[in-house]
């Protein structure tokens, strides 16, 4: 592959992810090669590489004679990807919490902060605001993620958290959802510098379960 396809690839790839994950391109919706090209600006051949790492990422499915869509939703399956996470997640967040450092515990509580501030300066009803609370509550669970330093935990967590649910979960929340949103991270953080493991654990199964909830019933309401 030659490096100008490499380029186009990557950002077809990048421009497509973001378009999935924030539901311009909704679950069970085709992907054209030839349409998506146009919009692109590109040729088929980078669109094309772009759809592989999607599907490889499990973002998008092909079916034979019927090509490639966005990956359709059940609730069976947000259940079972949330419960997945909430598992693993929270057993990085108990194992966080016996090896976090002061500097690790201080990120955290910058990473909470965070996304305080989000929620008070963003406008949760438009997108850009919901990119801002999305990003920030990315860096919370990040930063959770690093000080557990497990490193197959971390890959494990990375194929089981759903990037486009957990944008969807923040689209759905109104003010109060997110406002304890926020309160629960402080909660986390607050267990986790008193080193209780077990409290940590339970606060992020609970913070984790509320999103769940928000998909299931954004979903309810759809069909």
């Amino acid at each position: 592959m030659s490096t100008d396809v490499t380029v186009g690839a990557q950002h077809a790839y990048e421009q497509l992810r973001t378009a999935i994950v924030e539901n311009r391109y909704p679950p069970g919706q085709r992907l054209v090669e030839q349409r998506i090209a146009e919009e692109l600006g590109s040729s088929r051949t980078p669109v094309r590489e772009a759809l592989r790492m999607l599907e490889a990422e499990g973002l998008v499915v092909s079916e034979r004679n019927r090509g490639a869509m966005v990956r359709p939703l059940s609730p069976t399956e947000v259940v079972d990807l949330y419960g997945l996470r909430i598992r693993l997640e929270s057993y990085a967040v108990e194992v966080a919490t016996e090896r976090a450092t002061e500097t690790e515990l201080g990120e955290l509580v910058a990473a909470a902060d965070a996304c305080s501030e989000a929620r008070r300066s963003a406008d949760a009803d438009s997108v850009e605001g919901v990119r801002l609370l999305h990003e920030a509550n990315r860096r919370f669970h990040d930063a959770v993620i690093t000080a557990a330093r497990h490193r197959r935990l971390a890959t494990m967590l990375a194929r089981t958290v759903d990037i486009p649910l957990v944008f969807q979960a923040f689209r759905t929340f109104g003010a109060a959802e997110i406002e304890r949103s926020d309160t629960f991270h402080h909660l986390i953080v607050e267990a986790m510098c008193r080193h209780d493991a077990t409290r940590a654990g339970a606060l992020m199964a609970e913070h984790i379960a509320q999103g769940r909830d928000a998909v299931l019933d954004a979903l309810a309401v759809a069909e």
